[in-house]
């Protein structure tokens, strides 16, 4: 099992006095689960607090950490999927993902082609988990 995490302070004007609110967002894996969590506090008032989640993480989560610390690229190590290898991919990310057949198949298409692409946490998870049932995969810089 991995282990990776990723964070950033935001700053926004506080809701409740206006002054500067900090917020903390992170992106982590525990226990093999992608979790997220957000803590907020205000640097005028007593205004603060923490949120955290497992699964998919929020758009504006998502974007703030890929603008701080730049998007990853999963790829299948191999480009060509035998129908053996193709079995392995589908049923790990079905599991992993909760997906349906043919989203999983979408994904498994993009995987062997140009990749997927999110966060360096995201792309982790999804490689650990597809590590554990022997698909091998490669995690590079992304430039989107």
């Amino acid at each position: 099992m991995i282990t990776a995490a990723q964070g950033v302070k935001v700053t926004t004007p506080c809701v409740t006095c206006g002054g500067v609110l900090v917020r903390d967002i992170g992106q982590f894996i525990d226990g093999g689960q992608l979790r997220w969590s957000v803590e907020g506090q205000c640097r005028a008032c007593p205004n603060a607090w923490c949120e955290t989640g497992a699964g998919p993480t929020s758009e504006e989560i998502r974007r703030a950490l890929l603008d701080e610390h730049g998007a990853v690229r999963l790829r299948l190590e191999t480009k060509e999927i035998k129908e053996t290898s193709l079995v392995l991919v589908l049923r790990a990310l079905r599991d992993m993902s909760h997906l349906s057949l043919g989203e999983a198949r979408l994904m498994a298409a993009e995987l062997s082609g140009a990749g997927l692409v999110g966060t360096s946490v995201e792309m982790a998870c999804l490689a650990d988990g597809l590590r554990k049932r022997s698909v091998a995969t490669t995690l590079a810089p992304s430039p989107t």
